[in-house]
């Protein structure tokens, strides 16, 4: 049994922070793999690092999910409406940062900011900041999913996950690398994408966390990962030889990275408790949503300095620059977490 301190999750606080990490090194490999030439050491080496952390985003996700579609835990239209406003608060207020940030480093006139905002406010967002509108998404549906993990049968919900892997991952996966137009057609005018997205992994969270697995499936979970690992690394250096850079399995819906992501919950889900365990996890968690926020104002400094991960060799660029960046952007997270009122809302 996975040991509490007070109402936090152990394992889920270390989840969290890897994931964050993660979220880190996936931006800072991807702001530079398309400056090196495919096949290029630098760029094999990116490849690697990149394909190794793509599971965050699923992760957080099911983070999301295993608690909020935990039945024995009482959520209630209020809960998700806090959810949701804090969601929104977060997206406005790190819009306006992230418009103003980049008038100010491209040496726009300021009034340029202006014009920014109305970008955002027609759904052009910064890069990263597509994660909160997903989550409120995710909110609205939260009750409907709700309803069906309590009601589910085992069988049920087997069918459920063998829908998704079919038709919201493999089949969409092999479609990118041999485009059909009439199976894409047929596959538009079933629809399947209500909850087969990001609500499968929300679902997940929730199924990984309470299920109980035997040694053999657990086992199976964990090299179905290992593979999923070496296929993100080994099929896009694959893919992007034979038709020019091409990273149709770094996408979250493909099925290596599902795998992955299965195999880290787990494994995060496994790991031992020290003595001291949580101690430093549980304040790092407790600002991760604010380090996936804001760390990306200093990736736009690093491009600003003209400091990338070929500006010395990636095998190290990579791990300093993530660490360099989570280290300011935890930082950062913290100090603002600590105003009044609006701290709760920025991070």
């Amino acid at each position: 049994m996975a040991k509490q301190r007070g109402s936090r999750l152990l394992y889920a606080d270390r989840l969290r922070v890897a994931a964050s990490l993660a979220v880190v090194a996936v931006h800072i490999c991807g702001a530079w793999i398309d400056q090196a030439p495919v096949g290029s050491a630098a760029w094999n080496t990116l490849n690697v690092y990149d394909s190794l952390v793509h599971w965050c985003v699923p992760v957080f996700v099911m983070l999301s999910g295993m608690f909020l579609l935990d039945p024995e835990r009482k959520v209630t239209g209020r809960d998700l409406l806090r959810h949701g406003l804090r969601i929104a608060v977060a997206l406005a207020a790190w819009s306006a940062i992230y418009a103003l940030a980049g008038v100010l480093l491209d040496g726009k006139p300021l009034g340029a900011w202006w014009g920014e905002m109305r970008n955002v406010v027609w759904g052009k967002l910064h890069y990263h900041l597509w994660f909160l509108p997903m989550l409120l998404g995710l909110y609205l549906l939260t009750p409907v999913l709700r309803a069906f993990v309590r009601g589910a049968a085992q069988g049920e919900m087997r069918w459920f996950f063998l829908l998704v892997f079919g038709a919201a991952m493999v089949l969409p996966t092999l479609l990118a690398i041999r485009p059909s137009k009439t199976v894409s057609t047929w596959m538009n005018q079933l629809d399947l994408r209500m909850v087969l997205g990001y609500g499968s992994y929300y679902i997940l969270g929730y199924c990984l966390k309470t299920c109980r697995l035997s040694r053999r499936k657990e086992g199976l979970i964990y090299l179905l990962g290992l593979a999923g690992a070496v296929w993100t690394a080994a099929g896009t250096a694959w893919l992007s030889a034979e038709m020019g850079p091409r990273f149709t399995f770094y996408g979250y819906f493909s099925p290596n990275v599902a795998c992955m992501a299965s195999a880290v919950f787990l494994l995060f889900r496994r790991l031992p408790e020290g003595a001291n365990a949580g101690r430093w996890t549980g304040p790092l968690a407790g600002i991760t949503f604010g380090i996936y926020l804001c760390h990306d104002l200093f990736l736009m400094l690093l491009r600003h300095w003209g400091v990338s991960t070929l500006s010395f060799a990636p095998v190290l660029s990579v791990p300093v620059l993530t660490l360099g960046v989570f280290g300011c952007a935890a930082l950062t997270a913290w100090l603002l977490s600590r105003l009044p009122v609006l701290g709760r809302y920025l991070t």
